[in-house]
């Protein structure tokens, strides 16, 4: 069985509250769940020590046992010392679409016939 450690959303509308839950890959996001290992509450203050709360025996345990943790789980465990930190890049995030480009060279065009 593919196991996952990723969260769980809980809460109302507007006010998210997420479980750090350890699930099959195939159950649904907020379905079954082998076991609540942690949680999180993002409108707390990112200085917060109640913001995140993970039971670090039974993480290490999992990962042990091969369960592959979500992007934003790696994140909180880079943050608590378990995971080593990686180099996250992204250098087409600032490049514009494709349109925008073309927009652009036209008025670059438009710039150096006016010229």
């Amino acid at each position: 069985m593919a196991t996952k450690i990723r969260l769980a959303r809980g809460g109302s509308k507007k006010r998210p509250f997420y479980a750090i839950v350890v699930s099959d890959s195939r159950m649904p996001r907020d379905g079954r769940f082998l076991e609540k290992i942690g949680t999180y509450n993002p409108l707390l203050p990112k200085d917060s020590e109640d913001r995140v709360k993970m039971d670090m025996e039974r993480v290490q345990a999992w990962l042990d046992k091969g369960a592959q943790p979500t992007d934003r789980v790696v994140r909180f465990l880079e943050a608590a010392g378990i995971r080593a930190k990686t180099e996250r890049s992204n250098p087409k995030k600032a490049v514009p679409g494709k349109k925008a480009q073309a927009r652009a060279k036209e008025r670059a065009d438009k710039a150096a016939a006016a010229e």
